[in-house]
């Protein structure tokens, strides 16, 4: 069940203005201002899709998931209209007092592969 050290594909999102500005908005800020930094949840969380959806050595139960911590560290913001592209790895696959606890990593990378960002995600799946 352990997949502490396994790296998934590469997802690339598209920063698109129309859903930044949409963004931007629901969350009171100025969509003029450009990509809010917690947009990142949008770019870079999908990197968590093929570990939580499809893998079927990961195992997540997610009905049982329990989306814990979550921060993020930017090198920079990306703009819109922009191309990034998020890689994700698991850090760490630890079961305690029958509770599983995923550390997750992505790394985000904009175009000609400079760095946006870096997010660490803990998941913790009840028994």
């Amino acid at each position: 069940m352990g997949v502490e050290g396994k790296t998934y594909p590469a997802v690339t999102s598209v920063i698109e203005p129309e859903r930044v500005a949409a963004f931007a908005r629901a969350i009171g800020a100025d969509p003029a201002a450009g990509v809010p930094p917690t947009f990142a949840a949008v770019y870079s969380l999908g990197a968590t899709a093929p570990l939580l959806f499809g893998d079927p050595e990961a195992a997540v139960d997610f009905a049982k998931l329990l989306h814990a911590d979550q921060e993020f560290e930017w090198d920079r913001h990306p703009k819109p209209g922009e191309t990034v592209t998020s890689q994700g790895r698991v850090v760490s696959d630890i079961s305690r007092r029958g509770m599983r606890f995923l550390t997750f990593e992505t790394h985000t990378r904009g175009e000609g592969g400079s760095s946006v960002c870096r997010s660490r995600a803990l998941f913790v799946i009840r028994s």
